[in-house]
């Protein structure tokens, strides 16, 4: 599956590569709100909040209200979870919070699933040269995806695997180590980093593996189905 991705950043929808140089921004929500109607699944990530500068919550609401998001940005607390949720999320993603010391941060992976309910948690891991990396992408820990996802498993219904070397780039993803997160999973995987082509998309679909899509959407790279 296919899933579109919107990043907000300054009331924009952005594509940023390898999370840092601005490669495309539009402010008209309302024609990219249109062209992801066809789509069971949006992923929105709030950049600002992600990276503790602010944050869209008006955009963030508005863009739930027309479409199936999953939201991510941010969400460093039970209490932000629940009112992400609340303000029309299918699911929340949480990636930097899920980590402490360098190591996974098991109780609060467990208090969150109790809060809100495990089907409702997206366990987002990112990895870079190998290993998981968080904050932003600057802070990199002792242990790769497949080891993170592992322990997280109980706690979340879903990962989201970004593989940050490829981010941005368009230059194609890296199959074999989306393959190996995947292995260390019962639970379903969304992977993102690169994918460029529907033909990577169709491949990822016959691993079982859901694809996110954004910047080879936005410079027309990819083509979108129409509704």
């Amino acid at each position: 599956m296919l899933i579109p991705s919107i990043d907000l950043q300054g009331g924009r929808i952005v594509q940023l590569v390898q999370g840092e140089r601005l490669a495309v921004e539009s402010t008209d929500i309302e024609k990219w709100i249109d062209r992801f109607r066809p789509y069971s699944k949006v992923q929105l990530i709030d950049l600002d909040a992600a990276k503790s500068e602010g944050a869209n919550d008006a955009i963030v609401r508005r863009i739930c209200g027309e479409l199936p998001c999953r939201v991510g940005g941010g969400i460093r607390s039970v209490e932000r979870a629940q009112a992400v949720l609340e303000g029309g999320a299918t699911q929340v993603i949480v990636s930097s919070a899920l980590f402490a010391d360098g190591q996974v941060d098991v109780s609060f992976a467990s208090r969150l699933a109790d809060a809100v309910g495990r089907d409702r948690v997206i366990a987002a891991v990112d990895s870079r040269g190998g290993k998981v990396v968080i904050h932003g992408w600057r802070t990199q820990l002792e242990m790769t995806a497949a080891e993170a996802v592992h322990i997280l498993e109980p706690y979340c219904g879903e990962f989201l695997y970004t593989h940050v070397d490829r981010e941005g780039l368009m230059g194609g993803t890296d199959m074999e180590a989306i393959a190996s997160v995947k292995a260390a999973t019962s639970r379903r995987l969304t992977a993102a980093g690169g994918i460029t082509t529907l033909a990577e998309v169709a491949q990822l679909e016959e691993l079982g593996i859901d694809a996110v899509v954004g910047m080879a959407i936005y410079t027309g790279r990819m083509s979108l189905r129409s509704s």
